[in-house]
C-alpha cells in the first residue's frame, strides 16, 4: 500500500491531537482511502512529550527549520503566531511540500502572499482546522456550497466569549465573575484579550470571508469590539425585548459592499443561534441557491481541531488539492470593503439618567433630529450611579447618525454617563 509521508511542526494541545488520532486510527484511515499516513518527524523542543505520545526519537527533532530538511510529503504547521511560522510555510512550500495549517491569525494577514506563493509553486495550502475547530465549514464553502453564491455569513465562531455570555445570561454574573470561570475551567487563557476582545473571531471572519466574496480580507477589514463592557443588566434589559447578546461575526454583502464585523449582537431569542451555547460555535451561511445552511460544534480543543487538520492530509492524500476559488488571483477590481460609519442596523440603546420628568422627551427629540425611528423604549426603577436605566431600541438606522446623536444626548444636563450602545441582528 503507498504512502504519504507526513511531518508536524509544533505538538502543542494541537499536535498532541495530531499525532494521536493518526496513530490510534491509522489503519481505519489506510482502509477508506487505500494509502498509509505515516508520521516521518515530530519537530518540537520538548522532545521528552513527543515521546510520550509514542514518536521514536529517531522521528524528533528539536527545531522546525531542521526538520524541513527531512524527507516528506506534507508539513503541518501548528506551532501558531504570525512571525516563525510564517517562516516555515514558506520554506515548506519552497521545498515543494504541501503544508496544512491551523493558524488563522497568519491566514488572515498574510494569506495571499501564502497561497500566491503555493499556487507558483503548484503545492496545496489547506487550513480546515483555522475556523470552528471540528466543524467542517471551510469544507462546506469550498465544495458543498461552491455552485451558490454567498450572500450571509453569521457565526459564534469563538467558544472562550460564547461561553461567558451564557454563563453572564443564565446566572447573572458579571463579565469578570465568567471569565474567572472560564480560567478555571481552561475555556479561557491567562490572557484572554483575543478571545474577548474579538480579535480571534476576527481572524476567523477574514478567512471565511476571503473564501466567500472572492477578496482577500484581512483583520485590518474587519470591524471589531469586544464583550467586556456587556453588563447582566444589558442581557436581562435584552430579554425583556426578545433577544440574547451573543459575540457574532457577520459578513455580508449590501449594495455591492461587503461588510465585515465582529461585536456583541442582540439576535431574537427564538433564533437557533441564540440556543448555541457553552463553548460550542455555529456558522450559519446563506447561498442564494440553498437558502440558510448551519454548521455547529465544537469550535476548539484537542480532538475536534485534530480532526480537522487529519481531514486535510487525507484531501491532500485522495487529491483533493483545492484551497481557495481561482478568482483570488484575477487582476479585476474587488469588493469595496464598506466603512463601519455605514452599517445599518437596529440599536440597542441605554442611557443613564436623572430621575426626573422630560428625559424620554430630549432623548427622543435627539434621535429624531437625526431621522432615528424609536422601535421600542423602557425606563427601570434601577439605581445605577444616582441615575435611572433609559432604555430604547430604534428601527434601521445608519450608525454614522447614531453616534452623532449619542454624542449630542450624551452632552445633555439630564445624562449621567456615556450611553452604551449594541447593534441588533434580526436575521
Amino acid at each position: 500500500m503507498d504512502s504519504l509521508k507526513v511531518g508536524i511542526i509544533g505538538c502543542g494541545t494541537v499536535g498532541g491531537g495530531v499525532v494521536k488520532l493518526l496513530i490510534e486510527n491509522r489503519e481505519v484511515i489506510a482502509e477508506r482511502i487505500g494509502k498509509r499516513i505515516d508520521i516521518v518527524f515530530v519537530a518540537d523542543k520538548d522532545v521528552e512529550k513527543v515521546k510520550k505520545l509514542g514518536i521514536p526519537e529517531e522521528k524528533i527533532v528539536d527545531n522546525g527549520f531542521k526538520a524541513l530538511e527531512r524527507k516528506c510529503d506534507v508539513v503541518v504547521e501548528l506551532i501558531g503566531g504570525t512571525t516563525i511560522a510564517k517562516e516555515i510555510i514558506l520554506s515548506a512550500i519552497e521545498k515543494g511540500r504541501d503544508v496544512v495549517t491551523a493558524n488563522k491569525a497568519l491566514l488572515a494577514d498574510y494569506g495571499e502572499e501564502l497561497f500566491k506563493k503555493a499556487r507558483e509553486k503548484g503545492v496545496s495550502l489547506k487550513f480546515e482546522a483555522s475556523v470552528g475547530g471540528g466543524i467542517p465549514v471551510i469544507k462546506a464553502l469550498r465544495e458543498g456550497l461552491a455552485g451558490n453564491k454567498i450572500e450571509r455569513i453569521c457565526g459564534i465562531i469563538n467558544g472562550t466569549a460564547n461561553y461567558i455570555l451564557t454563563e453572564m445570561t443564565e446566572k447573572g454574573i458579571t463579565f469578570e465573575e465568567a471569565l474567572r470561570k472560564a480560567q478555571e475551567l481552561g475555556y479561557a487563557e491567562a490572557d484572554p484579550t483575543l478571545d474577548v476582545e474579538g480579535y480571534d473571531a476576527a481572524h476567523k471572519i477574514a478567512v471565511l470571508s476571503t473564501l466567500s466574496f472572492c477578496r482577500w480580507v484581512k483583520t485590518e477589514n474587519v470591524y471589531v469590539r469586544g464583550i467586556k463592557d456587556i453588563t447582566p443588566l444589558d442581557i436581562e434589559l435584552a430579554r425583556e425585548f426578545g433577544y440574547k447578546v451573543k459575540l457574532l461575526a457577520i459578513s455580508k454583502l449590501v449594495d455591492e459592499e461587503l461588510e465585515v464585523r465582529v461585536h456583541p449582537t442582540m439576535i431574537p431569542e427564538n433564533h437557533i443561534l441564540s440556543n448555541v451555547n457553552g463553548v460550542f460555535n455555529a456558522c450559519l451561511i446563506e447561498g442564494d441557491f440553498v437558502g440558510d445552511t448551519l454548521y455547529y460544534g465544537k469550535g476548539a480543543g484537542e480532538k475536534p481541531t485534530a480532526s480537522a487538520v487529519v481531514s486535510d492530509i487525507i484531501d491532500i492524500a485522495i487529491g483533493n488539492r483545492y484551497s481557495v476559488p481561482e478568482c483570488l488571483f484575477k487582476d479585476e477590481e474587488k469588493l469595496k470593503i464598506k466603512a463601519p460609519e455605514e452599517f445599518i442596523s437596529s440599536f440597542y440603546l441605554r442611557f443613564t439618567a436623572v430621575d426626573k420628568p422630560g428625559v424620554l422627551a430630549k432623548i427622543s427629540k435627539i434621535l429624531a433630529d437625526y431621522g432615528i425611528s424609536i422601535k421600542m423604549a423602557l425606563q427601570k426603577s434601577i439605581d445605577i450611579n444616582g441615575g435611572v436605566p433609559v432604555v430604547m431600541t430604534t428601527h434601521p438606522a445608519c450608525k454614522s447618525k447614531i453616534l452623532k446623536a449619542i454624542e449630542e444626548i450624551d452632552r445633555l444636563d439630564v445624562i449621567l454617563s456615556p450611553t452604551f450602545v449594541c447593534m441588533i441582528e434580526e436575521l
